[in-house]
């Protein structure tokens, strides 16, 4: 299925804010970027909405809608947080998943890796996100599950960033077979610690998103 114009549209608004086309604290037109992607204002305001709930931006009312990078304390902490929610789902999962999930959760890394093989950060990122999903929901604690998908939404420019990083899309990819097979094993210690490791920021992935951000910050 397509994507939404306005999707594909704030998908580029992502790449131009982190190559420091626009930077940290500058203002979006909404007529200056219709014309810049040729369509109306509408898909550009959807795109923009959407960057205000992942944090890229930030609208304000009668003045418009400013870029507003995190800082780097202030990513790290929120990266710190994802991991371990994650855990917390990755470990109620273990002994609630039902096996339908477990299903779709094989499903979505069979496609996963049909995107691996093809090279396509962004496609995997999107079934990626459905593996994440799925493990809020089968978490069986609907409060965990929605506070899972308010910080992943926030994350998301970031977490679809860093797997443009060499090799990353394997090592992800092995990631969430592990964490399935530890699901499917009932081993809610070992799902919630692949599951952390799988999200946490560090190492390479840490200085990727670091490097990404130093346009806006310089």
């Amino acid at each position: 299925m397509e994507r939404k114009r306005s999707d594909r549209i704030a998908d580029s608004l992502e790449s131009l804010i982190f190559d420091g086309t626009f930077s940290d604290g500058e203002r979006l037109d909404e007529v200056q970027l219709a014309k810049r992607f040729s369509v109306s204002r509408t898909p550009i305001r959807e795109a923009l909405q959407r960057l205000a709930m992942s944090g890229l931006v930030e609208q304000i009312p009668r003045r418009g809608v400013f870029v507003r990078q995190p800082g780097l304390v202030e990513l790290v902490e929120m990266f710190e947080v994802m991991a371990e929610l994650e855990a917390v789902c990755a470990r109620l999962a273990a002994v609630r998943i039902t096996d339908d999930a477990l299903d779709d959760l094989r499903a979505t890394n069979q496609r996963c890796q049909q995107a691996v093989a093809a090279q396509d950060a962004d496609g995997y990122y999107r079934e990626n996100e459905r593996f994440h999903a799925i493990l809020y929901r089968q978490s069986g604690n609907g409060f965990l599950e929605q506070e899972c998908l308010r910080l992943h939404r926030r994350l998301q420019p970031f977490r679809r960033l860093q797997l443009r990083l060499r090799g990353r899309l394997k090592q992800s990819m092995a990631e969430h077979e592990a964490v399935v097979a530890a699901l499917e094993a009932g081993d809610g210690d070992t799902a919630a610690a692949t599951i952390r490791q799988h999200v946490a920021v560090q190492g390479e992935k840490f200085h990727y998103l670091m490097s990404s951000l130093k346009p806006a910050a310089e």
